[in-house]
Formats: structure tokens, sequence, C-alpha cells
């Protein structure tokens, strides 16, 4: 082992005499050293990464608890052709679900104890197998304190060891005589679950489309190791937090065009009785035929009659929307948003709108609320309702710790590995240069731009209220999910009130800014990892957004292998165009390979017939040798705190610092 020169200037001894407090002996530095360095043999963790769940939360659960398939394969890994398939696919689905699993298992067994004998040392072998690339202290962290000794004996001692047999068949006999097989079951489940996965990571959009972001959200408040990158719809449900209204009535009329109320009034507590009330007033008569929701894939059922008062209610936020969102780019010419302003090109005598120098028929031309002289004033009722669901957003204790935890545990983008993750774009120039973006009057491009929205997203929760920059702060917000060059948008446009109101589908499109064409290039991929200080001979940019349409041909693998969009339809709304249920990538020490998923079809036919992960597997990069903890970015970090605590035991051996 190197040793450090001995010099040592004033500012590196006043941090080793603080470093000295944790390590206030030689010998237990050179313990902590020895430590560190066994930590950086050990096999890589793995990483799960996962985009665009967009309130899917049964298929998220389902995904998460099988780690894309990664339990089946440790699974096969342990027990290979030892076990009929079918017993397997059986323990895959108790790991799984093992509530639900016991519930039917008991049911049907006739030999419960045996059953319980039998499956608990099948459990504490798969606990050994997923334990292998952790420390024990680590392992241990990771335990339940109910049974974290119990646990902890089973899985560091060989279970065919004939000097340990007796003891350990004793152990697992006690569990089931005192009537804690159940329990202790479901604990060791809960530990594998646990250890398959060392690190999540969620590349935007939990929000929207599907009923239970909230309940993802709670899921991921509650796992281990997690990170977040705020997709556009993540942002919007953020901006709506903060208060920005043209952000929370985006946020109503999505819920609503989904039929998935429930988040709304269940999840977050939102009181829609003020908008179905005034909705039912102001368009009582009003057939609302272009507002029609889609609920095809909406949890609820609803009737004619509630389909028919969606309809009403998404009318009203829409118009509501459009005149909240007139009033920013009023306030922010900056934006260069003016001709989102379509209200005022409206013919209401003859049912037609000027888009882009072209006139177009209307596909409703019933406008009860909207003043041809002055269009984007709201009326006073609408006044009222917006003051009211601002004070339900702004106050949902919910939704704030929700926010909170997206704040914390999240970013814009993040480098991890070799990989940079972030949700939709990098705006570029058609050259393939960075393109400027001016921000409060600033210019800001590639990583700088990154940065600076990120810090605006923070600003606008964090910010003194009631300053010009917090303004500014919450009013980007909207920005960000519609805006021209926003980094979680990059299209030239957001037509909403073209798609509501005007039947011919030219006016729809909506241009894509130049980075989702040139992202196919490898040089153009170089070129922005480079930015962002992304190291490794595989490195990869990470993307979700863009569904990929499978069923066309399309693969979630360009540029080379450089870029990764792994949106392949999480959402049951897109799956009919990507032709598949979403991809997820797994990164463990033996490389990295893509999961193709089918269709979730619903948790209880899976507890019933049996986990099992039905998709394709394409493999990204394959190691021929295991990438060890020190080729990883935490392994960079244990040689530095190496190198420390060796300039530590130096300082200790000169008479520097004191041991204690």
């Amino acid at each position: 082992m190197n040793r450090p020169d001995a010099s040592f200037d004033e500012n590196e001894l006043r941090y080793l005499k603080l470093l000295s407090k944790s390590f206030p002996t030689i010998t237990e530095a050179c313990t902590e050293i020895m430590n560190l360095q066994a930590i950086l043999n050990l096999p890589k963790g793995t990483e799960h990464f996962l985009t665009d769940i967009h309130g899917e939360y049964e298929a998220f659960r389902h995904v998460l608890k099988n780690a894309s398939g990664s339990i089946e394969r440790k699974i096969n890994d342990e027990f290979g052709d030892t076990l009929r398939e079918s017993v397997k696919r059986d323990l895959c689905t108790l790991i799984c679900y093992p509530e639900e699993r016991l519930a039917i298992v008991k049911s049907r067994e006739d030999n419960i104890d045996e059953w319980y004998l039998v499956t608990l040392i099948q459990l504490v072998k798969m606990c050994q197998r997923v334990s292998v690339k952790y420390t024990r202290s680590k392992v241990r962290k990771a335990l339940p304190p109910k049974y974290s000794y119990i646990i902890e004996e089973l899985m560091h001692e060989s279970l065919s060891d004939p000097n340990k047999q007796a003891y350990l068949n004793n152990i697992l006999s006690n569990i089931i005589e005192l009537d804690r097989a159940d329990d202790f079951i479901i604990t060791l489940c809960d530990v594998i679950q646990r250890l398959v996965i060392d690190s999540l990571h969620i590349v935007g959009d939990i929000y929207d489309r599907g009923p239970g972001a909230h309940i993802v959200m709670e899921t991921l408040m509650n796992y281990h190791d997690v990170d977040i990158q705020w997709g556009n719809h993540d942002i919007l449900w953020m901006g709506a937090a903060v208060g920005n209204i043209s952000c929370m009535a985006n946020v109503i009329r999505i819920c609503l065009r989904y039929g998935n109320l429930r988040i709304l009034e269940d999840g977050y507590g939102i009181n829609l009785v003020p908008l179905a009330t005034f909705a039912m007033e102001a368009y009582g008569d009003d057939p609302c035929d272009a507002f029609q929701p889609r609920l095809k894939f909406a949890d609820d059922k609803h009737s004619d009659k509630s389909t028919h008062l969606i309809s009403q209610m998404m009318k009203a936020i829409s118009i509501i929307q459009f005149k909240l969102e007139a009033d920013i780019i009023k306030r922010r010419p900056e934006f260069e948003m003016a001709d989102r302003n379509l209200l005022h090109l409206v013919n209401y005598e003859k049912g037609t709108v000027m888009v882009y120098g072209k006139e177009y028929p209307m596909l409703d031309t019933n406008f009860p609320t909207v003043d041809p002289a002055d269009p984007y004033r709201l009326t006073p009722e609408e006044e009222e309702l917006v003051g009211k669901l601002h004070r339900s957003f702004v106050h949902c204790e919910r939704l704030r710790r929700h926010i909170e935890f997206l704040l914390s545990d999240g970013s814009l983008y993040l480098v991890r590995n070799g990989n940079l993750m972030f949700h939709a774009s990098m705006p570029l120039n058609a050259d393939g240069s960075f393109k400027s973006v001016i921000i409060d009057g600033v210019a800001y491009a590639g990583k700088a731009l990154m940065d600076k929205v990120d810090s605006l997203i923070r600003k606008a929760y964090f910010g003194e209220q009631g300053t010009p920059e917090h303004s500014f702060a919450v009013d980007y917000m909207w920005y960000i999910w519609c805006g021209p060059d926003s980094v979680a948008f990059d299209k030239g446009k957001m037509t909403t009130f073209e798609r509501c109101f005007i039947a011919d589908k030219e006016p729809h499109k909506e241009p894509k800014g130049h980075y989702y064409i040139l992202r196919e290039q490898e040089s153009v991929c170089d070129m922005i990892l480079d930015e962002f200080g992304v190291k490794g001979v595989n490195r990869h940019i990470i993307n979700g957004h863009v569904p990929v349409k499978t069923i066309k041909g399309e693969s979630p693998i360009r540029a080379g292998g450089k870029m990764l969009i792994i949106d392949g339809g999480f959402s049951r709304a897109y799956q009919g165009e990507t032709g598949i249920a979403g991809y997820t990538l797994i990164f463990n020490s033996r490389g990295m390979q893509l999961v193709q998923h089918e269709p979730f079809t619903s948790t209880r036919q899976a507890i019933e017939h049996g986990v099992e992960i039905k998709g394709t597997r394409l493999f990204v990069d394959f190691n021929k040798e295991r990438m060890l903890v020190n080729d990883t970015d935490n392994g960079e970090e244990i040689r530095g705190q190496i190198a420390a605590l060796l300039r530590l035991v130096e300082a200790y051996r000169n008479g520097l610092v004191k041991e204690r």
C-alpha cells in the first residue's frame, strides 16, 4: 500500500483532527481502511431503472416486487434443475406477494408444517444468494429488528453443514411450533425484495393518466434507496402545489380527461364539488361532445350521467386554463408564447377560429363564460372557483409531503456510474450544438441550462414569497410544462386548444425540438455526455418521455448503444401505440439489459397463477469480467475515504494528531 507524503498543510490538519473524532486511534483507522478496501472488491450492486409510470400503480408495484425478473433469475441461479418450473414459479410468487400467496397455500396444503419447513429452507437459501454482494454490516442494517438475530444466524451458516444442521433445524422447527412461520416467511420475502435491488432510478413522470400516482409516491418514499429525475408531468404537479394556478388547471383537466378523479379526491382531498357545480350551471344544456373523457382505462366505472358531468367539468376547466395561461403569457413576454393565445382569434358568430393564418370550423361553439370583447377575463364565478381550487392544492398536506420528497430525492438530471439520466430533452440547434435559452435575461445552454432550471424549481417551492425572483420561478414552472425551449418538453407548441376545438389534425401537430432527431447520432450523444463529465467506455444517456413504438419497429437502443429510451408504455393509454407495456433497465455486475414487458393484467392474476415476467431481454452491454464496487462512483468515494484515512494514520505516526 502506497504511503502518502508526510507534509501536511493547516487546512488538511484541521480536517484530519475532525476525522480523528470518528477514528480516534491508529488501530481503528487501519481497521476501517481494511474494511473499505474489502468493500471495493465486492460485486457492484444492481441498479433498477423505470420511467413514465403515469399512475399505473399495480403494474409499477408488480415490476418493483419482482425487480423486472431479477428474483426469477436468482431463483434459477440458486436451484437450477433441482426444482420443477412450477415450484420455482410458486416460490417467486411467494417472494413477491407473501401475504396473499400464504393465504392460498394454507387453503390447499394438507401438511402445512412440512410445507413451512421446505419453504423456509428455500427462502433462507435465497436470502444467502441475494446478500452475497453486500457486507454483513449492510445486510444487518437491512434486516427488520424483530428477527435480525435469527435471520443473520440462518444466512451466514450452511444449511448442509452437519456440524450446524441440528442447530439450524431446531431454529426452523421452533419458528413453526411457536406459530411464527407466517410472519417469518413474510419477513424473509421482504428481505429478499430489499436486497435484490441496491438502488432504484425513476427517470420521470410518476403523475397523470393513471389513477394511482399518490400510491406510487408512498411506495417510493418507503423505498430504501431511490432517486427521481423529474418529468414534465411531475413538474406540472409541483407547479400546482406551489400555487401556479395554470399548472393547477392543467392537472385537473388531465385527470378529468382520463376519468381519474380518484387521485384528486381520495388521494389528495381536492374538493371538486365547486367545479362540478359551476360546470353544471355554466354548461347545463351543453352536450360537451368535444370534451368526452377517455374512460377505457379508468379504474372507476362511470355512468352516462357521470360521464356527461366529467365532460362539462373538463370544458369548464379547459376554458379557465386558456384564460389563466394568457395571463402568464401577458405577464412574461420573454416566454415568447403569444401564439398560444387563441380565444381572441375565435369568430364567435361564424363558429370558426384563425390558427396560423388559416380559418378552421370549431367542434364546439358554445362559450357562455367568454366575453368576445375581453375573452381572457375570468368571470366572477370563475375567479371564485379558481380561488377555492388554489386553496385546496396549496394547503394539501399529503401533496406537500410528496412534493418535498420529490425535491429532496429528485433532480432534473443525475449522473451515476457512467449513465446520464434525464427525462426528456436537451435543447439543441439544428447543427447539433447546444441551444442558448434566455431565462430572466441571461443565456444558458447545456449543463448550465439544466442546473438553472433545477434551481428555479427549488426556488419556486423554497423561495421567499412575494419577491420578484419567487414570482418568476413560480411562473416558470408552467413554462417548463409547455414552453418551446423547456428541457422537459422541447416542442414548438402544446396544442391543447387545437385538439379540443379543431377536427383537422394538421394544427394538432407539435413540432419536436432538434434533440429528438439528433440524439440518434453517436457524436451528439458523446458531446452531451462530455458536457456532463460522464466518463467510461460504456456510457449512456437514459431518457423516457417519448414512448418507443415497438409495434412499428422502433428500438429503445439508439446511437450505437449510447442512447437508451426506456418509455415503452407503462401507461395503459399508450400501449395501443407501443405494442408493449414498457421497458425497464437492469444494471448489475454482469452488465446492462433492457426488459421489454408484456401488458400486466392484474395483481390477483399474478398471485393466483404465479409471477412470470413475460417479455424480451435485450442486452445493452455485457461485461467479460464482473464489475466491482471499485469501478463505480461509490468506489471513487470510498477510495477518497481511504486516502483520507491513510493521511490520518500518517498524521498519527508523525505526532501531528494525537490518538485519543
